[in-house]
């Protein structure tokens, strides 16, 4: 987290904010999420050089650049963001971190996650679903391993052989984001 300068991927008026752990509004009603949220998220998730992640709800783009430090070169990472006007500016910023292997693109409306670029060793999701979305954990490779906020709980779920409901999922702590939109 200490290579990629949060206040590089916030709007100008509030750079001023970024060395607080909090979130952090970035415009459209969405915001950035305080570092210890997102430290605690990354722990979980354990991604390792390599992955191919899905980062949704990208926002302004710095968890997706945290990722990519994590996967190297020899991973990827796509962030997806609902809101074309977050994600332009968060792909600007991401293309100035020379992470070649990851982008930021605009999510499709209606469409959860990046099932025509599936399977996922790690999916992170920076936003908060009432259920657990199972077309998620469709996404997800064989002992494949995703983040998520359900109902007010970090989720982490852990996907067992090639039905989605086999699933192992534990709860790490009450958490509070914006909404997951679709």
């Amino acid at each position: 987290m200490r290579r990629r300068r949060r206040r590089d991927f916030l709007p100008k008026d509030q750079r001023k904010f970024a060395g607080y752990n909090r979130p952090i509004h970035i415009g459209y009603d969405q915001t950035n999420s305080q570092p210890s949220t997102v430290a605690d998220m990354l722990w979980l998730l354990d991604v390792h050089p390599g992955h191919k992640v899905l980062d949704v709800g990208a926002g302004s783009g710095w968890t997706t650049a945290i990722l990519g430090d994590l996967v190297t070169e020899t991973g990827s990472v796509l962030g997806l963001e609902i809101i074309p006007e977050l994600a332009d500016p968060a792909a600007a910023a991401l293309e100035q971190q020379n992470l070649p292997w990851c982008r930021i693109e605009t999510a499709t409306h209606g469409a959860l996650g990046a099932p025509n670029e599936a399977p996922f060793d790690r999916i992170l999701v920076s936003a908060e679903a009432r259920h657990l979305p199972h077309d998620l954990v469709e996404q997800l490779t064989d002992n494949g391993m995703m983040v998520i906020t359900v109902a007010g709980y970090m989720l982490r779920v852990v996907r067992h052989g090639p039905d989605s409901n086999d699933a192992e999922i534990t709860r790490h702590g009450a958490y509070r984001f914006v909404d997951l939109i679709t």
